[in-house]
């Protein structure tokens, strides 16, 4: 009697552990940041399709002082291509994009932000040695490859309309005019501000 009851315990033992590990395997294979999220965070500046620290700080889930030390620990892995401070003429052009700025709420830029490259970022995951920075990284990058992807399919889509409007062109000029027209992305009316006063 004492066997079986044992054996009883051990096989549910078993069990349970084996439902843990199935419920930690999902949780690791769930997305831990939408990519809609992260794409949101990639502009453009100088050209170049960068991070800000304080959005990478986020995602990774650490302070951004946290996150610059580490950059300033390993300063060498993060030359001018990775990585560059807004300008003080940039920081002004950031700010003007805001109205009011409440100091309490941090909801605008106090100091020259950094902004990571593409390889900045990749080189972030050498420096930040964590599980999440790890898999968040993975994310950023597959972002990245997609909004590489979508430019280029954008130019090629550019060049083959240019080839057949070259080759057809009187015969379908008022098509190949709709199909720019298509391309271009709608403007959003944006809806006024403050009050309107009535004469």
């Amino acid at each position: 009697m004492r066997w079986g009851c044992k054996f009883k315990i051990k096989k549910s033992i078993r069990q349970l552990a084996e439902k843990m590990a199935e419920k930690m395997a999902e949780k690791k294979s769930k997305v831990l940041v939408p990519t809609e999220r992260i794409e949101r965070t990639i502009l453009l500046i100088r050209g170049q399709k960068v991070m800000l620290d304080r959005d990478l700080a986020d995602l990774y889930g650490v302070e951004t002082r946290v996150l610059l030390q580490a950059v300033r620990r390993n300063s060498a892995r993060f030359p001018k291509d990775f990585m560059f401070q807004f300008s003080q003429a940039e920081l002004e052009n950031w700010r003007s994009q805001f109205v009011m700025s409440n100091p309490a709420a941090k909801m605008a830029l106090r100091r020259r932000p950094f902004v990571f490259t593409e390889q900045g970022v990749a080189m972030l995951s050498t420096v930040l040695n964590s599980d999440r920075a790890i898999r968040v990284n993975i994310e950023i990058m597959r972002a990245f490859v997609r909004l590489r992807q979508l430019i280029t399919g954008n130019a090629e889509l550019a060049r083959k309309l240019a080839e057949l409007e070259h080759k057809y062109d009187k015969q379908f000029r008022v098509v190949f005019e709709a199909i720019r027209q298509l391309m271009i992305p709608p403007e959003t009316k944006r809806k006024q501000i403050g009050f309107t006063l009535k004469t």
